[in-house]
């Protein structure tokens, strides 16, 4: 099943805290887990930043939620329990605590109200939300923004790639391979990438840094489907070299055929279509430019421990 919404999270999270003890974090997460029946793989989905768990993160937000409207407390580090007013809240025999239940008490309202700088309440710069973005945590709304901007960067991309001429789209996949570890120095790629094209190969170019072994490249500034056909003949044409390994990249896309008939034979050819050129792009920095970093920072725990 997906990974739940925080606010999907907190009536588990009451009830598991419903018998008064002291839980650790560890030992909430274990039982939440388990009551959700989420995957391995699912509880090791980390956010955009790779230094938190989803899942982790959105219990987190539930018992942060919780406990500004008074039903759970920490009483000491890594340790949650309920309060009387979380008891009160399970007694109603709920369906779903969300943060309709929670809106019913002062001090919660009074913690999700917006406040200038002299603590006064202020107009929010954002509309209303929606209730569907109600069941996000800060970190999925950070998430949904960097995604749909990542969206519209790799379509600005490819469309100037499309636009770009032949010998441009040669260094690009020179530029790319380099960022990527490949070809080792900037002038032995530049001498093998983009040269005269032989029985379907564009050019070759080392593995590592030391050219222990080589990747035969085709690069296709194409509109159309790549189909299956020009697979083959790269695939002879590697054949013909005696090589095992190469990489075709186009900036449109494969047919189905294409993509089985590279997953079947025994060389390895790995696919690149314009979708995947312009996140790798992204990702190793080519074409691409540093517009604006925000700094997240959460509470340090340590520093206010009192021996």
């Amino acid at each position: 099943m997906p990974i739940p919404d925080f606010q999907t999270v907190m009536l588990p999270l009451l009830v598991h805290l419903s018998d008064g003890k002291e839980h650790s974090n560890q030992e909430t997460l274990k039982h939440l887990a388990e009551h959700f029946q989420l995957r391995d793989e699912e509880l090791a989905r980390l956010l955009p930043s790779g230094l938190q768990a989803v899942f982790t993160n959105r219990v987190a937000w539930a018992k942060s939620h919780l406990k500004a409207a008074g039903m759970i407390e920490s009483p000491r580090r890594g340790y949650y329990k309920i309060r009387p007013r979380g008891l009160e809240v399970l007694k109603a025999n709920p369906s779903r605590v969300d943060l309709r239940v929670l809106n019913q008490f002062p001090e919660y309202v009074e913690f999700r109200t917006p406040k200038d700088e002299v603590g006064e309440p202020k107009s929010p710069s954002v509309p209303e939300s929606t209730p569907e973005s109600d069941k996000w945590t800060p970190e999925d709304h950070l998430d949904y923004g960097y995604q749909k901007i990542r969206e519209q960067l790799a379509i600005e991309l490819l469309t100037k790639v499309k636009d770009a001429s032949p010998a441009f789209f040669e260094k690009l996949v020179v530029e790319l391979l380099l960022a990527m570890g490949y070809g080792g120095s900037r002038q032995d790629a530049g001498r093998t990438v983009g040269r005269a094209g032989d029985g379907g190969i564009d050019g070759v170019i080392n593995e590592d840094r030391l050219g222990l072994d080589v990747i035969y490249v085709q690069a296709k500034r194409w509109d159309g489907v790549v189909g299956r056909p020009e697979i083959q003949k790269f695939a002879g044409a590697l054949q013909g070299q005696r090589a095992k390994k190469g990489i075709f990249i186009t900036t449109s896309d494969f047919t189905k055929d294409a993509n089985d008939y590279a997953a079947m034979i025994d060389s390895r050819i790995v696919l690149i279509n314009g979708v995947r050129l312009s996140n790798l792009m992204i990702d190793h920095g080519v074409g691409v430019t540093h517009a604006t970093s925000y700094e997240v920072k959460r509470l340090d725990s340590d520093y206010f421990e009192e021996s």
